[in-house]
């Protein structure tokens, strides 16, 4: 009736799989962008350069995930977790400012192919934004249950909790009789 360690182990095996799934396609959707940005202007300008800086980012963050998925110590968790919430809310921004200001924006980056062409690269690249930011949300979703799961199985820590059928008693010396059930 209830959930076996089974099938709880196995729901886990496929959330390990389904967010290194999401890890990788935001290497490579975040590598896809810098090439985008690249094929703009090679030697980028300062807003090229920023913008290539925040794809790094988020392949730095997307790598740690993986690595924090595969460690799990808390250390590597919560660094994973801010840099995946930074990341996701900066692309978001570059995606509405892609998508809404897009002459500026390829003015800003100084590009050196046609405007029509330039507008298309970049729309690409905000496609792109808009997905990695999608994905890290999805990412910080899975890896919150990734802990969650290594929590409530007991990985070894002294805080985590032991599955256990059994009830343990409390000591009712200092409760007082209407708060004794």
């Amino acid at each position: 009736m209830g959930i076996s360690i089974n099938s709880a182990t196995q729901s886990h095996h496929h959330t390990h799989k389904v967010f290194l799934l999401c890890n990788y396609i935001l290497l490579g959707a975040a590598s896809s962008c810098i090439f985008l940005t690249l094929s703009l202007r090679l030697v980028p300008s300062v807003a090229g350069f920023f913008l290539i800086l925040l794809h790094a980012f988020t392949i730095v963050g997307a790598v740690s995930g993986c690595a924090a998925a595969s460690s799990g110590t808390n250390r590597c968790y919560a660094a994973h977790m801010v840099a995946t919430v930074l990341t996701a809310i900066f692309q978001g921004s570059v995606s509405v400012l892609i998508f809404s200001r897009t002459g500026d924006f390829l003015g800003g980056l100084k590009s050196y192919v046609r405007e029509e062409d330039g507008v298309v690269i970049l729309r690409l690249a905000g496609g792109l934004c808009v997905l990695i930011f999608c994905l890290e949300w999805v990412a910080l979703t899975l890896a919150f249950f990734l802990r969650y799961y290594a929590y409530v199985e007991g990985d070894g820590g002294s805080n985590s909790m032991k599955r256990s059928g059994k009830v343990q008693e409390e000591e009712m010396n200092g409760w007082s009789l209407p708060f004794q059930v």
